[in-house]
């Protein structure tokens, strides 16, 4: 069976020599994301260089995400590395504590002093350590810890509940942002960011770098939420971030949030990928757990686009069987994840041409039964439109552009062919169009295909025609 949902794997130590990243490309991954919160930018350099060469190994499309830090607040270094907190002691939060003892400690982000109250509570390390604000003297914030535990150099901090002002893009990002356009990366990360507006700076600095990459939003603050189709209209994906977004919101709560964000980016004809500890147990296992299986077959019947791993492929022992895990877990979800079009098309209205021949196609190959569907285009627009929706029958985005042969590795159910559109003549082009579906082994002779198209040949934006197929006979049936 075709695999509808995409996977993203991180690269890092583990999965940045040769042989690996070849492992991984052949494993199934369909994008892989740089961190730029580790690394540096000759080391991305480096592994996209490897990667495109696994790509010509295989002859797989697989993309690249860059991710941006973003603001990460943190707490300073200790004295010895680390200290023990218990419950119950005070502790100082102080951005002008030189190195940190069982008493105190310093901050990487001053102003966070004028973001929070008294009885505020903080969450450091992901949320392990938790502290109550009990006063605030100059630059120090007086905390009684609520609960303890080790707590090493550099750790995050949130506040419970959100609102700290950090902005989305900090001036590392802004220079990361230029380094990940030099790249050529398909796909850029944009962490924290609070409303539309943080992804519409982003994007006119993604243009004034020169890059047409896709901005993907990390949904991991509760501003984020409160914002959420704000920030979708103004990114081409999103990424439900669910550490951070856990440590703001609550444990509890962030199942429910995924289903919404992954919902309402569909709906918005965006692009989604679910993250964060889908398969963590994989870093140092070679089988997943039973609670990880359903984690990632749940994201996949909610809809997602792709599912992410991050220390399983970047640091972990076991980069490779966690690709294939995932990937078999994907399948099988997908199995039982049935096409239900009539009630998908109610209460939606379709007011563009393009839009409305992705969805018509939909229509058609889901009642005939066809093979394949294929998307002549030049953007990925209609591939996109179409894999909003489950029809049941595999989507193949073809086109000249490889740019767009790349950006359409993430969307679910489409897979990419790239083709030369040497003709502006339609009947030529369709027949071109045709043997490479037969070349792909994606059909063969007397199945039927469902082609869209648009005429003038070549123009982005113009799918205006849907053309009904049996392979071999070179012409309509309908």
């Amino acid at each position: 069976m075709l695999r509808s949902t995409k996977i993203v794997a991180t690269l890092g130590p583990a999965s940045s020599d040769p042989a690996t990243l070849l492992r991984l490309v052949e494993a199934g991954v369909d994008v892989v994301r740089l961190n730029f919160s580790h690394g540096t930018a000759d080391d991305h350099r480096q592994r996209v260089a490897l990667l495109r060469k696994a790509i010509q190994e295989t002859g797989r499309t697989v993309g690249v995400m860059a991710d941006l830090q973003g603001p990460k607040i943190r707490i300073g270094k200790f004295t010895g590395n680390k200290v023990q907190l218990k419950g119950g002691q005070k502790f100082i939060l102080d951005a002008q504590c030189p190195l940190g003892d069982h008493n105190c400690v310093g901050l990487d982000y001053p102003e966070l002093i004028d973001d929070v109250t008294i009885g505020d509570v903080l969450l450091l390390d992901d949320g392990r350590i938790t502290m109550d604000i009990e006063g605030i003297k100059g630059s120090e914030i007086h905390c009684r810890v609520r609960h303890g535990g080790e707590l090493s150099n550099n750790k995050g901090i949130n506040r419970q509940g959100g609102g700290l002002s950090a902005p989305a893009l900090t001036d590392k990002d802004k220079e990361d942002l230029k380094v990940a356009a030099s790249l050529n990366v398909d796909f850029i990360a944009v962490s924290f960011p609070k409303s539309g507006d943080d992804m519409r700076e982003a994007r006119e600095l993604l243009q004034a770098a020169g890059s047409k990459a896709l901005l993907v939003a990390k949904i991991e603050r509760v501003e984020a939420i409160t914002h959420l189709e704000d920030i979708l209209a103004a990114s081409d994906g999103a990424m439900v971030a669910r550490g951070d977004l856990a440590v703001e919101v609550g444990d509890a709560a962030v199942p429910a949030l995924q289903k919404r964000i992954i919902r309402s980016a569909r709906e918005m004809n965006r692009f989604v990928i679910t993250a964060t500890q889908m398969m963590e147990s994989m870093i140092l296992s070679p089988i997943p757990t039973r609670a990880e299986v359903s984690d990632v077959a749940n994201a996949v019947l909610d809809g997602t686009d792709a599912v992410m791993l991050s220390a399983e492929t970047a640091s972990g022992s076991y980069p490779v069987e966690t690709v294939e895990a995932m990937a078999r877990i994907c399948v099988e979800a997908e199995k039982s994840d049935k096409a239900s079009l009539q009630k998908d098309f109610l209460d939606r209205v379709f007011t563009r041409i393009d839009q409305s021949i992705a969805m018509a196609a939909l229509f058609a190959a889901h009642h005939l039964k066809v093979k394949a569907i294929a998307a002549l285009t030049e953007s990925g627009s209609t591939a996109l439109w179409m894999s909003r929706l489950n029809s049941g029958v595999p989507i193949y985005a073809m086109t000249p552009d490889i740019r767009t042969r790349y950006k359409v590795s993430i969307f679910r159910g489409v897979s990419p062919l790239l083709i030369r559109y040497i003709s502006h003549d339609r009947d030529e082009l369709l027949r071109e169009a045709e043997d490479e579906l037969i070349r792909a082994g994606v059909v063969e002779p007397g199945d039927l295909i469902v082609l869209t198209i648009g005429e003038p040949i070549g123009q982005a934006g113009g799918t205006n025609t849907l053309k009904i197929i049996k392979v071999g006979e070179h012409r309509p049936m309908y």
